[in-house]
């Protein structure tokens, strides 16, 4: 079922690698002229716009953007209780996690009289974003919210679309969370109006106030990708998400049924979703083919998850040796990898490109996804390369406080002429030494 790339024997370049390997083609230049008018009608006629929107993309008009204190009590009541105690679980073994992510700040004596330090302040207000598009998501507000909360934001609102379904409330699932982790605040706007909306701020219907945010987060479509493209610098964005991926890198000692099985269930978020399998052992790689064939005609997204595997974002690659499959990883940098080895441990501590790494047979990402306390937030596209998953650290904001006395200014004022001269800036130095005169 997957396309097969065989680098046995072969030691690609870095870059014939990025080149050699499967990836999804999301070209999000490609629909800046779609969202560029969407931006510039909600910066100038604010709700109104949104709610035009909404109509068109969503098939339903909210009364107001702000769902009101009472539906969010009324979907929390109503939830599931079986769903309800699996989010407080989720929400409990992410409070966990992220509570030891939480940095001190720190003062360091660099001269006796002379102090750099580190002061992180979360940033003042967020806007969380939790997609409803082919799929509901109650545990992205979980893993949006918790590290918010953690790092000490005061203010947060959590967008997800309307649904025509619930009478142009989100889904009572997103309510439900959020209502859990304390969250009063809920915006019924969904795609790159959201992001608009959040960057901007508005005036809702019944003239309630809309605040803007200083950061953007969560994951959404190509369209909401290019909002936060077109909308950085006036908000802050955690990242361009891209379509979903998993790589599983795996010996002979694998499950082919496992693979299969972590294999689909990423497929099943999207037709552009990437699973790949690097393995040294072409014994398991037709297995896994085999498991596939079965278990997709089995599940119940079965022609999303087979149009996903049957993409030229989804393989497996043959490698000669697991050194090989770690530089292979390496190059791919997967949102998702696991590593289902023998010695996996060992192996994944080798890993250095992955937005998070999943160890053995009884880690699978699915763990991960909802209740493993770690984020679910994370990079693709290769994008793990150089950047991190969604953590406290995204909430935080690092501001050096620098405090000398005029001791320590003098003994190291001449330096810092030098280097003013040096740069043909000689007023920075003046301002050094009109301190200094007498």
């Amino acid at each position: 079922m997957l396309n097969r790339i065989d680098l046995r024997g072969q030691v690609p370049s870095p870059a014939e690698l990025r080149a050699a390997l499967p990836r999804a083609e999301v070209d999000v230049d490609a629909v800046l002229h779609h969202v560029r008018p969407m931006v510039e009608a909600v910066r100038e006629r604010g709700v109104a716009a949104v709610l035009e929107f909404g109509e068109r993309f969503d098939g339903v008009r909210p009364a107001t953007v702000r769902v009101p204190a009472a539906e969010l009590d009324r979907a929390l009541a109503e939830l599931d209780p079986a769903v309800r105690e699996a989010l407080e679980e989720s929400i409990t073994r992410a409070r966990a996690v992220h509570a030891d992510q939480r940095r001190t700040d720190t003062t360091t004596q660099v001269v006796p009289g002379g102090t750099v330090t580190e002061r992180w302040v979360p940033v003042a207000r967020v806007g969380l974003y939790a997609p409803g598009g082919l799929a509901v998501y109650p545990s992205s507000v979980v893993m949006n919210v918790v590290p918010a909360q953690t790092a000490g934001v005061a203010s947060l609102v959590v967008c997800s679309p309307p649904q025509a379904e619930f009478g142009g409330l989100p889904h009572p699932t997103i309510l439900a969370a959020a209502a859990l982790l304390g969250v009063a605040e809920v915006w019924a706007v969904g795609g790159a109006q959201a992001v608009a909306l959040l960057a901007y701020g508005g005036v809702d219907t019944d003239g309630g106030d809309l605040a803007p945010v200083d950061l953007v987060t969560g994951p959404g479509n190509i369209y909401l990708t290019a909002a936060k493209r077109l909308l950085r610098g006036l908000v802050g964005i955690d990242s361009e998400a891209g379509p979903t991926e998993i790589a599983v890198l795996a010996d002979a000692s694998a499950d082919p049924v496992h693979v299969a099985a972590d294999l689909i269930s990423q497929a099943e978020h999207d037709p552009l979703a990437a699973s790949v399998l690097v393995t040294t052992s072409p014994e398991l790689a037709d297995a896994v083919d085999v498991e596939l064939e079965r278990q997709v005609a089995a599940t119940k997204h079965a022609g999303r998850v087979r149009t996903a595997l049957g993409g030229r974002q989804s393989g497996t690659v043959l490698v000669s040796t697991v050194d090989d499959g770690l530089t292979v990883v390496d190059a791919y940098a997967a949102e998702h990898l696991e590593v289902q080895t023998e010695r996996a441990r060992e192996v994944a501590a080798r890993v250095r490109a992955a937005g998070a790494i999943f160890v053995g047979p009884h880690s699978p990402v699915s763990l991960g996804d909802y209740c493993a306390g770690s984020n679910h937030v994370l990079p693709t596209g290769g994008c793990a390369r150089h950047s991190s998953g969604l953590s406290v650290q995204t909430f935080l904001r690092g501001i050096h406080v620098v405090d000398y006395s005029e001791d320590a200014l003098r003994e190291v004022a001449p330096k810092v002429v030098a280097l003013a001269d040096a740069e043909d800036l000689p007023a920075h130095g003046q301002a050094v030494t009109a301190r200094l005169r007498g």
